[in-house]
């Protein structure tokens, strides 16, 4: 949505976020309305000094998460703007809880770009509190329309059903990447009609390499035996098994706070791994592993590998300086999906 503003088992451990997700919500709240008694101290003061948001001479954008931040300075190019990633000290987008001075950043800048789904629920407060009247605000999930697609419960998966929620893990389909980003360079066009050209010519040659890297998925995925993945973690790649036509198995959905796996969970997983004859056990980055080497221990051959996918909900800032790359990271993870689809790699 683009939006003008004027205005008790037997268990096996996982490190993960805190376990409810009310409880996450609350502490959003909290901290929402302790950051926003934070501003008003600030500009009762005066404007500060070192973090002032704007900056002379260019746009200022706002991104929550790294793809987001990745996709928007491909757009930008050269173009005069300053882009700031919310999210960079690792924490992912579930147990992310703004500080004032995330919110100041906000409420001053020119664009916001932001998922829009539950976890991204402190967004509708920290908008109405925007100074700048011809800010930009643009929800990713409602830009995706239709083609977003509902968190699931899927067979053999910790937890219970709830109401139902948009799946938020929309950066991990390349083809929505090429969507958004064309989306994106209409809305810095919007606003700045000066750089409309170069906004467009830069996303159009970035869209080329994502529909190319894309394309190579396809392939992959046509030349392989298997066409299954199970993970013992955490399930944040429904956009991409979809996109690919897999299907996928795992302990807990992508935005789950759960935090054990009971043993009829690694059980079923196991099984699922002997019935299918998976080469791999896949987990996400930052996990420690123990539940998909739970699961490999209690397969028939326990000679499965472990392999990782990485989600990109843990870029940092020190990851952006070192260079990440939405685009190289996608491309490693294509050789991760070559390795758990063919057992060779």
């Amino acid at each position: 949505m683009f939006i003008p503003f004027p205005a008790q088992k037997t268990t096996v451990a996982i490190d993960k976020p805190p376990a409810s997700l009310y409880a996450q919500s609350m502490r959003k709240t909290v901290c929402i309305l302790l950051a926003f008694s934070l501003l008003l101290g600030l500009c009762a003061c005066g404007e500060p000094k070192e973090d002032t948001p704007r900056q002379a001479g260019g746009l200022h954008i706002v991104t929550t998460i790294f793809p987001l931040y990745d996709w928007v300075k491909h757009v930008v190019g050269e173009e005069d703007a300053r882009i700031t990633m919310l999210l960079d000290t690792g924490v992912d987008l579930h147990s992310f809880q703004p500080t004032a001075r995330d919110i100041l950043q906000i409420t001053a800048c020119d664009v916001f770009l932001y998922v829009g789904g539950e976890s991204d629920s402190w967004v509708a407060d920290a908008l109405q509190e925007a100074q700048n009247e011809n800010m930009l605000a643009l929800n990713l999930l409602s830009e995706l329309g239709d083609a977003a697609k509902a968190e699931e419960l899927a067979e053999g998966m910790e937890g219970e059903p709830e109401d139902e929620a948009l799946d938020e893990h929309i950066w991990l389909s390349l083809k929505n990447a090429a969507c958004l980003v064309d989306r994106i360079a209409q809305a810095l066009s919007e606003l700045d009609p000066a750089g409309a050209s170069q906004y467009a010519a830069n996303a159009a040659a970035y869209v080329q390499k994502l529909n190319a890297l894309d394309a190579r998925y396809e392939q992959t995925v046509a030349q392989a035996s298997v066409r299954t993945l199970l993970f013992g973690d955490r399930f944040p790649f429904r956009y991409l098994t979809d996109d690919y036509g897999l299907a996928y198995y795992a302990a807990f959905s992508g935005c789950s706070a759960e935090t054990e796996a009971s043993f009829e969970t690694v059980a079923f997983l196991a099984g699922k791994v002997d019935e299918l004859r998976l080469p791999a056990v896949l987990m996400i980055e930052g996990g420690d592993g123990r539940i998909a080497q739970t699961i490999v221990n209690t397969t028939q051959t326990k000679d499965q590998t472990i392999l990782t996918l990485n989600s990109l909900q843990s870029v940092t800032a020190k990851d952006v300086q070192n260079g990440a790359d939405y685009l190289a990271i996608m491309e490693e993870n294509l050789s991760v999906l070559q390795a758990a689809l063919t057992g060779k790699g």
